[in-house]
């Protein structure tokens, strides 16, 4: 019997290229920050990319349009698909607390292909976070130029805090997504193949 499709390729290549592009955005990220760090810490040089400075921009800048352009397309088809309604909404807080206290208790059933509500709620601020961090990036990029948008975040200075902050939620996302990966490896090969993975019953 064939299997049912329950990662359409469009979801599949956006998820990809996003995290090669988020990669590198996070790596040369840390690269300028160290350059000129605003907590009292640097990132170690194996964590970041670049080599230097300019080199460092460089990467930035263009994972950056990397990352904008699979964002909007992403956003385009998962308005006119209805992914986004189907598999985001509704969060409904009720069952956001329930499923929590499941995630925390290690209780929390996994269906692949289907999100639970803290998965729908996850993703849903990741990427709000996604629009912060380019807008707060932008800010800080050309601060003259778009000085109405750094006016929005309080000036650069301030800027550069939310654009740090929106990129240790979207790190801290992706640490906890790599460590579900590591928890439940079964809903690695669907991202690829699209469909879910086959039971020794069926393989058989």
């Amino acid at each position: 019997m064939k299997s049912v499709m329950i990662h359409p390729l469009a979801v599949r290549a956006a998820h990809w290229i996003n995290a090669i592009a988020m990669g590198c955005m996070l790596m040369s990220g840390w690269a300028i920050y160290n350059a000129s760090p605003i907590l009292p810490f640097r990132f170690p040089a194996w964590a970041t990319l670049g080599g230097w400075l300019g080199g460092a921009i460089a990467w930035h800048l263009a994972a950056m349009w990397l990352l904008v352009v699979n964002g909007l397309l992403y956003a385009l088809y998962g308005i006119a698909s209805g992914h986004f309604r189907r598999e985001f909404f509704p969060i409904r807080a009720g069952e956001l607390l329930r499923d929590a206290g499941r995630a925390l208790t290690f209780r929390l059933a996994h269906e692949v292909g289907r999100y639970n509500t803290v998965q729908r709620f996850a993703y849903v601020v990741v990427l709000l976070l996604g629009v912060l961090v380019v807008a707060s990036g932008l800010s800080i990029w050309k601060p003259v130029q778009l000085a109405w948008l750094a006016g929005l975040f309080g000036g650069f200075d301030f800027a550069r805090k939310v654009h740090f902050a929106a990129m240790a939620g979207i790190a801290g996302f992706i640490a906890i997504h790599l460590l579900l990966v590591l928890l439940v490896p079964r809903t690695l090969l669907p991202m690829v193949t699209g469909r879910p993975p086959a039971s020794p019953r069926t393989a058989s």
